[in-house]
């Protein structure tokens, strides 16, 4: 294992750096077998379990912390945890907005996704749950609503919006008659609405 990909003699202070706080990731992923092997599904069972791994990791840590700075465990979750899920999916969809023709891959990528690690970020364990308490013993897994609805009803909102931001720019000629993009003026106006 090498800085910048093996490419040595062009690394930056950053890419020793980021190499050195790395390291012990890169080791263990590297134990992901090669997609070759029975057709890429045993490379595709090990990435997954990788993955819910470093999500423990991940949501064990932000829990830690927020209870050492005495944060409650609702702004916890939304500050560290779901901030952290959609930093990637906010760099993918701005990079298919820069790379491509059309907006639709990135703005169908950032309701995607978020909808995704709501619904499946939830939905998995309390499915997982639910089935573990009935063949135990046969009783019910409640989930008491908490401040869900609050977040559920806050997430449809804003995407209603967003939606409605989407349709004003595509059919307004102030705002360019698109997505993204246009006018200087226009752009502006959005990004403090």
């Amino acid at each position: 294992m090498s800085v910048n990909g093996g490419d040595v003699e062009s690394a930056t202070t950053l890419d020793y750096v980021m190499h050195f706080f790395t390291f012990a990731w890169k080791v263990i992923f590297a134990c992901c077998p090669p997609c070759t092997w029975l057709g890429g599904w045993l490379s595709f069972g090990v990435a997954l379990a990788m993955i819910g791994l470093v999500t423990c990791i991940v949501g064990d840590l932000a829990t830690i912390f927020g209870c050492l700075i005495g944060l409650k465990p609702e702004v916890t979750a939304i500050l560290f945890v779901a901030l952290g899920t959609s930093l990637p999916d906010l760099f993918a969809s701005k990079t298919a907005a820069v790379n491509e023709k059309y907006a639709d891959a990135s703005v169908g990528n950032v309701t995607g996704s978020n909808s995704v690690n709501v619904f499946l970020g939830l939905g998995t364990p309390w499915v997982i749950a639910t089935i573990y308490h009935t063949a135990k013993d046969g009783s019910k897994f409640v989930v008491n609503a908490g401040t869900l609805s609050v977040s559920v009803v806050t997430y449809t909102v804003c995407a209603i919006i967003c939606f409605l931001v989407l349709l004003v720019r595509r059919y307004t000629k102030f705002m360019g008659r698109a997505e993204l993009g246009g006018p200087s003026a226009a752009s502006i106006c959005q990004g403090f609405s």
